[in-house]
This record gives structure tokens, C-alpha cells and sequence, in this order.
């Protein structure tokens, strides 16, 4: 049964030909599932999602799916109940893949988004991560006995016997040199503990080097319009390798919203107060790393580019759809409405060339000294 009322009527128009096993009814997007190799459109009477490929783990997953950070902290005042209704917002959009840590919230995350299988039918793909938990966040943490016990920890969280997707959690550099932790994961993955693994990096060549281990599938980046580094050799690598990306901070902490100016005030437990400098985590995680009032200043450039009717968010959000390479962008949603807004993303026709060129060039002359060689 759905969220607060009922379920939406759906249909699926097919967007390639070959042997399929898709099929919806009134339950929506409930009894949807889908075969590699092909793409969908899944048409709801309230609007409507597209699914792109997540690499090679044979998901199918909305192009606009759900990141679970900010449900679970670190973004202000969060009220579970308000939580869950987003969550059931985003099911009842048509999104399928959801995005959490076992650190957002040591676990609240988690433990929400079981609420939420429980409550729903619908086939929702979890991807978690592991590593940050660790107190000192040292290269040796990344060890059997650690990474065992944060799988263990999500599986009970979470409440299931196999997790489909675990990220190493921005783990140091070091790390992505050491073939002995990617190992751990593949024993994982013999053990049943989990059905596909990935990354989840701070900069360029961690997801390159990442990449050079066969059974990484997935990798989670920071891509966003005041970020467009990813897009250049890492992307076209990606591509050759079928890798699954995650565009992660897609709307730059908020600021890509257009609802945030100079006089926004942030709460102590908002990482967008705390850590704007990075001095709890990478500074490149608030705000992409942008300087804030330079920042401001390129929204308001952006803004005069945004069709009428459509809002800040969903224009940043079709940019980043507008690359190929991207599987899916993982905007947060602390309500349903901020849900609702980023889905309809999906539905905007393509940017233009003149709109994409304009954002290159703002990037190029405000943004690319700040970030581009940092990240």
C-alpha cells in the first residue's frame, strides 16, 4: 500500500527493441522490474522517470534517485516522520535506487530506509557505504576485520541477508593502492554478503585508479555545474569500462537550489556552517569547494539561464542527465515537496547548446581556478 493515499496508475513505453521482462499494473512502479541492455520510460499519471543502466550490475535505476545524507544528519534538524514521507515520495515518483552510509546518522539512515521496505512492494535498490566510521580514518583501518564488521552492521540495519551495493566511503588515497582491500570485497561478495561493489571518491584519479580493479563497478562522484573535472577523461574511461556513476552533491550542497543567498543561516549541526573550510571532512564535500560569496555570485549568473516554470534545481539536474556517462544523480530530499521538484527533472526536454556552453564558460571563468586541479 502506498504512502497516504493511493498508488499511482503507470505504464511503460519501451525506448529499444529485444526480449524483455517488464511489466506494471496499478500498483505502479511496484511490479516493474527490469533486464540489462535496454532502457525505459516509466510513465506516471504524476509525472514521470527515466532509468539509465548502473554499469554492470544489471540494475536499472531512476536517473533521479535518492541520496539518504541528509535524512540521516549533518544538514540541520531532521524529523523522521517527515523523513519517511519523503522516502515515500520518492517511491511513489518512480525512483527505485536510494543512496545512504552506515555513518549518515551512525546508522539512522539505514534503519529508515528498512522502515521504508517494509511499508512499500516496490523493488528498491540500496547502495550503503563503509569505511568512514573508522576514528582515526587511516589507510589501515581499511583491514578484513573492519570492513566485515560495518557490512555486518548495514545488513542488520538495513534488514537484510545481502546488500546490493556497498561503496567504499571516500577511504584515503593510499587505499586505492592497496589490492589486498579490494580483495576483502571480492571475499564479501563470494560470502553473500553483498551482490556488487564500488566507490564512492573525492577526486579524478582516485575513480581512475579505482577503475583498474575488475569487480569495481560503481563510482560515486562529486559532478555538479560548479564541478565539471569528472566529465573529462574520467567519464570517457567510465564509459569504456561500463562503469556505474553516481553524480553525488549534484546540486552543490543547495546552492545550485537558488534558495540560499548571503543572509542564509545554517544550524551548528549543519555541515554547511561547520565545515566550510573542511575542517571535519574533505571541504570539497560543502559547497563543492566553492568559495561562498563567489558561489552566490555564479547562481545569480545561472539563474538568467533557467526556462521559465522550471526551477534552479531541476535546470542543475538536467545538466548533469545532459551526460550520457551518468547513471543516475542522487540529490538529498529532507521533504516531500524538495522530492516532487528534483523527479520533474526527468521530464525537461535537453538543455540547449547555447545553455551548456554558458555554463562551461561561467565555470571556466568564476569556478575553475577554485576547484578544478584540487578535485
Amino acid at each position: 500500500m502506498g504512502f497516504g493515499g493511493t498508488e499511482p496508475s503507470a505504464s511503460l513505453e519501451r525506448l529499444c527493441d529485444g526480449p524483455h521482462d517488464v511489466y506494471a499494473d496499478a500498483c505502479g512502479p511496484a511490479h516493474a522490474s527490469f533486464k540489462k541492455g535496454c532502457q525505459w520510460h516509466l510513465v506516471l499519471d504524476n509525472g514521470s522517470v527515466n532509468y539509465r543502466s548502473l554499469g554492470r550490475t544489471g540494475y536499472q535505476v531512476s536517473e533521479i534517485s535518492f541520496g539518504a545524507w541528509a535524512i540521516g544528519g549533518a544538514w540541520g534538524t531532521v524529523d523522521d516522520a517527515e523523513s519517511m514521507s519523503a522516502l515515500h515520495q520518492a517511491v511513489d515518483s518512480g525512483i527505485n535506487f536510494i543512496d545512504t552510509a552506515d555513518v549518515y546518522g551512525m546508522g539512522r539512515s539505514e534503519r529508515l530506509i528498512a522502515q521504508l521496505k517494509r511499508d512499500r512492494k516496490e523493488e528498491i535498490v540500496v547502495a550503503t557505504k563503509a569505511g568512514r566510521r573508522l576514528s582515526p580514518h587511516t589507510v589501515e583501518g581499511y583491514n578484513e576485520a573492519n570492513l566485515t564488521a560495518f557490512i555486518e552492521d548495514s545488513l542488520r540495519n538495513l534488514e537484510v541477508d545481502c546488500l546490493d551495493l556497498v561503496q567504499l566511503h571516500c577511504p584515503p588515497t593510499a587505499v586505492y593502492y592497496r589490492p589486498e582491500v579490494f580483495g576483502v570485497l571480492d571475499r564479501l561478495v563470494e560470502a553473500g554478503k553483498l551482490r556488487n561493489y564500488g566507490v564512492s571518491v573525492e577526486k579524478v584519479e582516485e575513480a581512475l585508479k579505482a577503475i583498474e580493479f575488475p569487480n569495481v563497478k560503481t563510482v560515486q562522484i562529486i559532478f555538479n555545474c560548479f564541478r565539471l573535472r569528472p566529465s573529462q577523461l574520467f567519464f570517457e574511461q567510465a564509459l569504456r569500462k561500463n562503469i556505474g556513476i553516481l553524480a553525488r552533491v549534484p546540486l552543490a550542497s543547495g546552492l545550485l537550489t537558488g534558495k540560499i543567498n548571503a543572509e542564509s543561516q545554517f544550524e551548528d549541526g549543519d555541515h554547511r556552517k561547520f565545515n566550510r573550510q573542511g575542517e571535519r571532512f574533505d571541504q570539497g564535500e560543502t559547497f563543492s569547494g566553492v568559495d561562498f560569496e563567489t558561489a552566490l555570485a555564479a547562481v545569480e549568473e545561472l539563474r538568467s539561464l533557467v526556462p521559465p516554470g522550471v526551477s534552479m534545481a531541476q535546470f542543475a539536474l538536467r545538466w548533469i542527465l545532459m551526460h550520457p556517462a551518468v547513471s543516475c544523480a542522487i540529490p538529498g530530499g529532507k521533504r516531500p515537496s524538495q522530492v516532487k521538484d528534483n523527479c520533474a527533472a526527468s521530464e525537461l526536454p535537453p538543455l540547449t547548446d547555447s545553455a551548456m556552453a554558458a555554463i562551461t564558460k561561467l565555470y571556466d571563468e568564476r569556478i575553475r581556478p577554485l576547484v578544478h586541479q584540487r578535485w
